[in-house]
């Protein structure tokens, strides 16, 4: 039976078995930790006594807060560069842009390879035919010391492509396309490969875009295998990567065709990434502000098609047109070939190179009420601001930003709308640990039970909360940012447990979206499935979660349960009803038993 391209990017760095639902210990030859994470990878190493194994291959980029800002940011920027010097590594700072288009376009990672950072666009690199995972800070320290990780092996779809979008369409509205047929977990657990003529048809940046995107859709990597033009756009035209490419006979666990024929500019509503509908159907939609950039559309390309919109137009009054370039080369090609000239002139407000919007504080953000249009990946409630958040390809929101109101770049008046007048010091080492509390395999609760799919990481550990790094601290954000649920930190007892529906987790790799459980004493989490980082997360912190197979009339809340996380049985106390849940793999109860992928590592 012949090969993925997945299969075949394992095999060429880890030794084992790679076969979907395996366990296998993979090299990386990319680690990176971004300013958010940093402090705490940082923290995690030395606190266990660890040394970076390949300095060379490991990197910080600084991407969330490209301006040092924010006290909080500035310190953990500065934390990390300290020990950077120390320990020789290399540092894209605040003045580069973002760090998975850095790995890209440096070269840090190569058709083939695996990375990882502390970004949950990680997989990105599916762009170039690469494998790229986000993971929380626990996983990355482990990755700095160690060179490898653990992974289990993920589901393979393929997914080929019928048709050609409407000529008006860009690549973001095919992947909003996308997004609206398979919804927020679709992709969930798998590893996907992309073909057909319109796939074939792409150049890097609408790679980027497609690739970036796949996590909105619950998935581990959108691979789409590299073509000449790709490889020359990276700097690697020499490269032979047909070694890569999956053999005629491989095997799927899944295979899908969707017809993209005729799609038409799409458009995400406000909260959803999933809830998509044509531009159509929301157009004359009175906006706010504008923003363009994002790792998902801030190459040259998404500028370019903005300014040539824009030139000769002006931002409509009373809007605000936000652009952040993906990095410092981008925003120089921009400036040289006169596009930065046009897109100011036009009245736009041009930002640092960096991730702008998606992280608390920078340009991107929106205030309360406020209504904007952006090409981010994103738009969960409260990601990008207190406002409501459109997402939507760089054509639509100039086009958008330069009429007043949603719209695409074929309808923009001739006169803009306005709006109407209304009145009325170095840390230590630490010994390692000989010894290691013994945990429990069977945990008694009582139940949170809270029915909700897709409750995201921004539901759970708002981003605004980032920047902390005292793990107590964080147990009063728990839930913070969930409807119903806001004072969840005050009324939660030690020993509690959380049962919730599908895809608890989405979103961001932040590890504090497990740790502020961990901190409150949250006994365990029981969910039917969970986002692929926070899951990994979690097992790495060692904070027991199990999926479970829903039953009609199962839990109330309230209710006590009793699981034996080592067996995969549990009961409903108060029911007397028995329930099924998944029990930990041999690695995953070693993990939980240790107390954390960290924990008890001793050193010869």
């Amino acid at each position: 039976m012949g090969r993925t391209m997945l299969q075949k990017i394992l095999e060429r760095s880890s030794k084992g078995d790679v076969k979907a639902g395996n366990i296998i210990d993979v090299f990386v030859h990319a680690r990176v930790s971004r300013d958010f994470g940093g402090a705490n990878v940082v923290g995690n190493l030395e606190s266990n006594g660890l040394e970076p194994t390949d300095p060379d291959r490991t990197f910080f980029t600084f991407d969330c807060n490209p301006t040092g800002s924010d006290q909080k940011y500035a310190a953990n920027q500065h934390l990390c560069r300290l020990y950077a010097r120390k320990k020789g590594i290399r540092v894209f700072d605040i003045d580069m842009g973002i760090g998975t288009h850095i790995a890209m376009d440096e070269g840090l990672v190569k058709p083939g390879e695996v990375f990882v950072s502390t970004d949950s666009h990680a997989n990105i690199m599916g762009a170039i035919g690469a494998f790229g995972q986000g993971m929380g800070d626990v996983d990355i320290a482990k990755a700095f010391s160690d060179g490898s990780v653990w992974f289990k092996v993920p589901r393979s779809m393929k997914i080929t492509l019928k048709g050609l979008p409407s000529s008006l369409a860009t690549p973001k509205d095919v992947t909003l396309k996308l997004l609206q047929e398979l919804g927020a977990n679709g992709l969930l657990g798998y590893a996907v490969e992309m073909y057909g003529p319109y796939i074939e048809s792409l150049p890097l940046h609408g790679r980027i875009t497609m690739a970036s995107m796949c996590t909105e859709m619950g998935g581990i990597i959108m691979l789409i295998p590299p073509d000449g033009r790709t490889l020359e756009e990276i700097g690697a035209k020499d490269m032979d990567i047909s070694t890569l490419l999956p053999d005629r006979d491989a095997s799927y666990d899944r295979e899908l065709e969707i017809d993209i024929g005729g799609t038409e500019p799409m458009i995400s509503l406000p909260g959803h990434p999933e809830d998509v509908v044509p531009v159509s159907r929301v157009r004359g939609t009175k906006i706010d502000s504008a923003f363009i950039g994002s790792c998902t559309n801030g190459r040259y390309e998404d500028l370019k098609a903005a300014a040539n919109i824009l030139k000769g137009r002006k931002v409509a009054p009373g809007v605000v047109l936000k652009i952040v370039p993906s990095t410092r080369k981008i925003w120089e090609r921009c400036l040289e070939e006169g596009i930065i000239k046009d897109l100011m002139e036009a009245g736009a407000l041009i930002g640092n190179a960096g991730c702008a919007g998606c992280a608390a504080g920078q340009i991107g953000q929106n205030g309360p009420g406020e209504i904007t249009v952006s090409t981010g990946n994103r738009n969960y409630k409260g990601k990008q601001g207190k406002g409501s958040v459109y997402l939507a390809s760089p054509e639509t929101v100039a086009a958008s930003a330069a009429a007043g109101y949603i719209t695409t770049k074929d309808d923009i008046p001739p006169e803009p709308a306005v709006f109407t007048t209304m009145n009325g010091e170095e840390s230590g080492e630490a010994p390692c640990i000989e010894e290691v509390p013994e945990r429990p395999t069977v945990i008694r609760g009582r139940i949170w039970y809270i029915p909700r799919d897709n409750i995201d990481t921004d539901m759970i550990y708002h981003n605004s909360h980032l920047a902390v790094t005292d793990r107590e601290e964080m147990a009063r954000y728990a839930f913070g940012n969930l409807e119903g649920y806001e004072d969840f930190s005050a009324r939660a007892r030690k020993g509690d447990i959380i049962v919730v529906g599908k895809n608890f987790g989405a979103g961001s790799s932040r590890q504090q979206a497990v740790d502020c459980f961990v901190s409150l004493g949250i006994g365990m989490i029981l969910a039917e499935s969970f986002g692929s980082i926070y899951e990994r997360n979690a097992i790495n912190t060692g904070f027991p979660i199990l999926t479970y197979r829903p039953e009609e009339g199962l839990f109330s809340e309230g209710d006590v349960v009793e699981v034996d996380i080592s067996k995969g049985k549990a009961r409903n106390l108060t029911k007397e009803r028995d329930f099924d849940v998944e029990p930990f793999s041999d690695v995953q109860m070693d993990i939980y038993l240790r107390g954390g992928l960290l924990s008890n590592i001793c050193r010869e």
